[in-house]
């Protein structure tokens, strides 16, 4: 298969080397939007910015540089990836809305609200996003627990292809099922993407909890009530049930909450500490997508009339209204009620 990736930062670079190193022989093309980082990269055999220490096959081509060489590389592709964070989705989908092979995006969050007076004053997620700039693309959405890193190196991972279209989510299965990644399909898009949006706001509710000393049975508590709350939003949003216990909701929400390697986790982390938010996220070098998904996801929360309590106090949070051992006392300080409410 001739598969283009398009970004070449930490998530996209790993999902090209382990499409490269498939037995099946796929033909990988990582693109870079800087030209001058796509010839870094490809003279040193190291994405040394984003994903240092890994070697890049030599099966494996780097590209980059104007928008045209893009479209001809694109012209010659059997699947797309898109590898931009959230915020480069619009851009990136515009330029591919006239593309006729399947497609897939590896963002997880929602768009910042784009216009305050347009008829959904709210950001969106990458499926809307596709429905606004591209409607004729078949397209998906491959997601799951995965950290960059491990599979880069070649560790067992799950991942998710969703998509309404079955030879999208078949021609992922294709592209990256091998000895250590196993790649599942799922027809439900809506509610993978909500499991991946909502997880890394709580990832950071989890790692304020942990940077607190506050102990395991309250990270189990927000892990738990999380997942409801995830499931509350996703299934008004149009989800169904029983992906939220599936690899995008329950499985990426622990590796997002516990996993030392997690960016949303660490922001949590370094607020206990008494870091200021913008201090945390100047530490990262990458995106948090949590950090900036946080108060969209509590206004489509609010515009469905979904509680999210965990939701609301990480956004309150963020925006300094409250101090760390406020949140907490806040999420305690809540009215007793029924577990499936």
């Amino acid at each position: 298969m001739k598969i283009i990736v398009i970004g070449a930062g930490a998530w996209g670079t790993a999902l090209a080397v382990s499409a490269a190193r498939n037995p099946l022989g796929h033909r990988v093309v990582l693109w870079a939007r800087d030209g001058a980082q796509a010839a870094n990269i490809h003279d040193t055999r190291e994405n040394a910015r984003y994903l240092p220490g890994i070697p890049l096959p030599r099966e494996l081509h780097v590209r980059g540089g104007d928008v045209q060489g893009l479209l001809d590389a694109v012209s010659a592709a059997e699947l797309l990836v898109v590898a931009t964070p959230v915020a480069g989705l619009r851009p990136a989908l515009a330029l591919l809305q006239g593309v006729e092979v399947p497609a897939a995006w590896l963002c997880k969050g929602f768009e910042p609200a784009q216009d305050p007076g347009a008829a959904h004053p709210f950001g969106l997620m990458p499926h809307e996003i596709q429905r606004q700039v591209a409607p004729g693309l078949r397209a998906g959405a491959l997601s799951g627990p995965s950290f960059a890193q491990e599979v880069a190196r070649g560790q067992p991972t799950a991942l998710v292809a969703a998509s309404r279209h079955a030879e999208v989510r078949q021609a992922l299965v294709d592209a990256f099922h091998g000895p250590t990644l196993r790649v599942y399909g799922n027809d439900d898009l809506v509610g993978v993407e909500v499991g991946g949006a909502v997880k890394n706001v709580l990832a950071i509710a989890t790692g304020l909890a942990d940077g607190l000393n506050l102990g395991l049975n309250a990270r189990a508590a927000l892990i738990t009530r999380g997942l409801a709350e995830m499931a509350r939003l996703g299934l008004a949003l149009g989800g169904r049930q029983e992906s939220f216990m599936g690899l995008s909701g329950l499985g990426d929400l622990v590796l997002t909450a516990t996993g030392d390697l997690s960016r949303n986790r660490k922001v949590g982390l370094l607020l206990a500490e008494g870091k200021t938010l913008q201090d945390a996220v100047q530490s990262l070098g990458h995106v948090a997508e949590g950090v900036y998904s946080a108060r969209t996801v509590l206004q489509r929360a609010r515009h469905l009339g979904v509680e999210m309590p965990i939701t609301e106090c990480m956004v309150a949070l963020l925006a300094g209204e409250l101090k760390p051992v406020e949140a907490v006392a806040a999420l305690m300080g809540r009215d007793p009620k029924g577990e499936l409410l």
